[in-house]
């Protein structure tokens, strides 16, 4: 059953205020945006805390930001959320929150490709960092192109975090996502005694594994897939590029029982099912 423009107007509030609370995003920062038709969005309004919004402060928009309803106005940063929809027709929400561990991981200068959780993996893969931008200029919509089309999660270095979803809960917790992986990776390497320490990653054979695990559940979004195939790009691949969608691998066929129904059940838990 489709939601009134009411419920979808409180469930943006809702999620304002849950990333607000998750320390997320501070004062009146952050963005988010729905999908409601081929040329409608709603999104929540420049100048105000994402952790205090009600509904009547929503705003409807078009497909070039311009407002078509609504008392206050769009940010200026709205800009990133157009580019997405322009160029990912599945999307129907997207998010923009400053999560602090995941940012500074921008701002140190270190990626966030190390593949350490199975959930995460199975969601999200690794979280590219896009070139940094000026904020509400084309800069930071440029930025997200070479990476737009496989991921589903995006570092803006030295400016957070972009998350795409099909529903805006699905964009929400993709964010909680890549917060929860950043933080994981950062008390590894303070474990390990600096943050040039050595991570354990997941090995690629399981890699191959959670990648066939993926495509039998069926997850929604982008996925780069599995990217540490040392047969990555020769005719020994076993990972090969299927209708574009990255890598679809086919190896792992014998999965682990025990593996997959606990992974499956955390999977579907984050995901509200």
């Amino acid at each position: 059953m489709a939601q009134s423009p009411f419920e979808i107007k409180k469930e943006i509030c809702d999620i304002g205020k849950r990333i607000y609370d998750h320390g997320f995003v501070a004062a009146n920062d952050g963005n988010i945006s729905v999908k409601v038709g081929p040329n409608e969005f709603y999104c929540t309004p420049t100048g105000v805390s994402k952790g205090y919004m009600t509904p009547d402060m929503i705003i409807k928009i078009d497909a070039q930001g311009n407002k078509i309803d609504g008392k206050l106005n769009p940010s200026s940063e709205i800009k990133m959320h157009m580019r997405v929809y322009q160029e990912r027709p599945d999307a129907g929400a997207v998010v923009h929150a400053h999560p602090p561990v995941a940012t500074a991981f921008t701002v140190a200068g270190i990626a966030m490709d190390q593949y350490i959780l199975p959930e995460a993996i199975l969601t999200i893969g690794n979280v590219p960092t896009c070139d940094y931008g000026t904020p509400s200029t084309m800069e930071i919509p440029d930025s997200l192109m070479p990476y737009i089309q496989k991921h589903d999660a995006f570092l803006l270095k030295n400016h957070g975090a972009l998350t795409v979803g099909n529903t805006l809960i699905r964009a929400c917790f993709t964010m909680e996502e890549v917060e929860f992986n950043a933080k994981i990776n950062l008390y590894a390497r303070q474990l390990g005694a600096g943050l040039n320490a050595n991570i354990e990653e997941i090995p690629c054979e399981q890699l191959e594994k959670l990648m066939e695990l993926r495509k039998k559940m069926g997850l929604p979004g982008k996925h780069p897939g599995c990217q540490k195939c040392p047969n990555r790009g020769t005719p020994n691949c076993k990972c090969l590029p299927k209708n574009g969608e990255g890598h679809v691998c086919t190896c792992g066929a014998n999965d682990d029982a025990a593996m997959v129904a606990e992974i499956t059940k955390k999977v579907l838990a984050a995901m509200g099912k």
